[in-house]
C-alpha cells in the first residue's frame, strides 16, 4: 500500500489519546488479492472498559467548552481529511474492496458530516415557553447526553463511523466506537486526524477486536454509556437492545433493509436504468440501501430487461486499484456463499438468468454482475438482503399491486420510484412503508437528508438537523418568580 503519509497507516487501538497494540493482533485482508495487509491490535472487554473510564471525565471537560470551540476544532479536523483524501481512499479500498473512485466518494460523503454538524453545534437552542402559570416560567436546554457506544460495519468504513461520531462530538459527548474488525484502518487513520485536529484524549476512543460479542456487550452493559449506536443486521440490533435494557439507553439503530426500486410504465427508462445500476451495484450491491427488489411494470417489463441486462453485462469487475473498474470483489467468502444460495434458490423455482449468475473468472470473491427475470415472491430475494451484484425483476400491473409487493417486508429502510407523475409520485411515497423515499433517483444520500427506516430497519435518524438531537437530553427548568 503506496500513502503520502505513511503514518497514517495505524494499526494499533486509540484509547485515551495513546496507541495500544494489546498481547494479541489480528490479520485484515485486501479482498481483492487475499493479501494480508496489516496484523491490528486484538483487544476486548477490559480494554473496552478502560476507554469508558478515559471517557467519562474527557466528555465533562470536552461539554464544558463552547460550541464555538467545538465547531472550529471539528472544522480542522474536516479539513485534515480533505486534504488526505487520496491516502484514506486507497486504505479504504485495499481493505474493503470497493473502486477507488467510490472510496474517493465516500471520504467527501464521510467528511461532510463532520463539517456539517461542526456548524450543526452552534444552532443547538432550547426555548422559553408561555407558561400557564403566572408566577412561574418555564425554559428547556439541551444537554449532550453523555459518553456513546458505537459499532459500525465493514461496508462504508469511514462514512459510517463519521456520521455517528460528528453529531456526538458536535453535541458536547465523548464516543467509545468498535470498528468493523474486516476494516478497521480507515477508523484508525480517522482516529489519527481527529488527534491532529485537536480533538482531546478521551473525546473520541476505538477499540479494534475480533471479539465483538464481549466489546459490544461491555458498552452495552455499562450505565455510563448512555446511548449506543448500531449500524448492522437487524438480529444483531435486537441483541443490542437487550444487553442495553438493564441501563435503559438511548438508542439508534440503523438495520437491515430489504430495498424495492419500482418502475412504473410512464417512467424515463433512461433516468430509471441509470439509477437501476447505481443503486444496485453501488459497492458492488453491499449496502442497506441497494435495490434488492426491482417491480418493472408489464408495459416496460422487457425493454427495461434488456436494457438493465445490456448495461450490467458491460461493467467492468476488478480490483478497485485498477483503472477503470466499477465492481470490486465481495467483502469476504461468507458474503459470496449467500449470493449463490438466492441465486440457486431462484433459479430452481424458475428464474431466468439474464446475464451473470456465476463466480466470477477473477476467481476469489469476485462475482459477475447479475440479472434475473420471472422472480416470484417465494424466493429467498424477495424476504432476505442479498447484499450483492445480484438484480432480480418481479413483473406488475397495478399501482396498488406494486406498492402490497413493496411493503411485504418486516423492513422499512429505502424505496425507489420511477414515475413521470406527479400525483402517482406524492400517492405511491405516502402509501410505501419505509423512512427513505428516492424517486427518479437512485443515489439519495447527503448529510442534509434524515438518514434511517421503520419497522425492522431501525430506529432514530442519522444526519440532517435531526441527528444531533439524537445525541442530546432535554432539560425541563420551572422558575418561580
Amino acid at each position: 500500500m503506496k500513502l503520502n503519509d505513511p503514518t497514517l497507516l495505524k494499526t494499533d487501538s486509540y484509547i485515551n489519546g495513546a496507541w495500544h497494540g494489546g498481547n494479541t493482533r489480528f490479520a485484515v485482508t485486501n479482498p481483492a488479492t487475499g493479501d494480508v495487509i496489516a496484523e491490528v491490535a486484538d483487544l476486548g472487554a477490559a480494554e473496552t472498559t478502560a476507554a469508558i473510564d478515559a471517557a467519562v471525565p474527557a466528555q465533562k471537560a470536552w461539554a464544558a467548552r463552547t460550541a464555538k470551540d467545538r465547531a472550529m476544532v471539528m472544522r480542522k479536523w474536516y479539513e485534515l481529511i480533505m486534504a488526505n483524501a487520496e491516502d484514506l481512499a486507497v486504505i479504504l479500498t485495499t481493505e474493503m474492496g470497493k473502486p477507488l473512485a467510490e472510496a474517493k466518494g465516500e471520504i467527501a460523503y464521510g467528511a461532510s458530516f463532520i463539517d456539517w454538524f461542526a456548524e450543526e453545534a452552534r444552532r443547538v437552542c432550547g426555548d422559553v415557553m408561555e407558561s400557564p402559570i403566572p408566577d412561574k416560567r418555564f425554559l428547556t436546554f439541551k444537554q449532550p447526553i453523555g459518553v456513546f457506544g458505537a459499532i459500525t460495519p465493514w461496508n462504508f468504513p469511514i462514512a459510517m463511523i463519521t456520521r455517528k461520531v460528528a453529531p456526538g462530538i458536535a453535541a458536547g459527548c465523548a464516543c467509545v466506537l468498535k470498528p468493523a474488525e474486516q476494516t478497521p484502518l480507515s477508523a484508525l487513520a480517522l482516529a489519527e486526524l481527529a488527534e491532529r485536529a485537536g480533538i482531546p484524549a478521551g473525546v473520541m476512543n476505538i477499540v479494534t477486536g475480533m471479539d465483538a460479542p464481549a466489546i459490544g456487550n461491555t458498552l452495552c452493559a455499562d450505565d455510563r454509556i448512555r446511548k449506543m449506536t448500531f449500524t448492522g443486521s437487524t438480529e444483531v440490533g435486537r441483541i443490542l437492545m437487550q444487553q442495553s435494557a438493564h441501563t435503559l439507553k438511548k438508542m439508534s439503530l440503523e438495520l437491515g433493509g430489504n430495498a424495492p426500486l419500482i418502475v412504473f410504465d410512464d417512467a424515463d427508462l433512461d433516468v430509471a436504468i441509470a439509477g437501476a445500476m447505481a443503486s444496485k451495484y453501488r459497492n458492488a450491491g453491499q449496502t442497506c440501501v441497494c435495490a434488492n427488489r426491482i417491480f418493472v411494470q408489464d408495459g416496460v417489463y422487457d425493454e427495461f430487461a434488456r436494457r438493465l441486462t445490456e448495461a450490467s453485462a458491460a461493467m467492468k469487475v476488478g480490483n478497485g486499484m485498477e483503472e477503470g473498474v466499477e465492481q470490486g470483489p465481495i467483502i469476504d467468502s461468507q458474503g459470496l456463499d449467500k449470493i449463490e444460495r438466492h441465486v440457486a434458490d431462484a433459479v430452481s423455482k424458475g428464474a431466468e438468468v439474464l446475464t451473470g449468475g456465476h463466480r466470477h473468472e477473477l476467481g476469489g470473491t469476485y462475482y459477475q454482475p447479475t440479472v434475473l427475470a420471472n422472480m416470484s415472491s417465494d424466493m429467498m430475494m424477495f424476504g432476505e438482503e442479498t447484499f450483492g451484484p445480484v438484480a432480480g425483476l418481479f413483473r406488475f400491473t397495478s399501482d396498488d399491486e406494486a406498492v402490497a409487493m413493496a411493503n411485504d417486508t418486516e423492513f422499512g429502510l429505502a424505496a425507489y420510484i420511477f414515475t413521470d407523475s406527479t400525483s402517482r409520485l406524492f400517492r405511491v411515497s405516502e402509501a410505501l412503508e419505509y423512512g427513505m423515499v428516492s424517486a427518479n433517483t437512485g443515489i439519495f444520500s447527503s448529510e442534509v437528508g434524515p438518514f434511517g427506516g421503520v419497522k425492522s430497519s431501525g430506529l432514530g435518524r442519522e444526519g440532517s438537523k435531526y441527528g444531533i438531537d439524537e445525541f442530546m437530553e432535554i432539560k425541563f427548568v420551572c422558575v418561580g418568580i
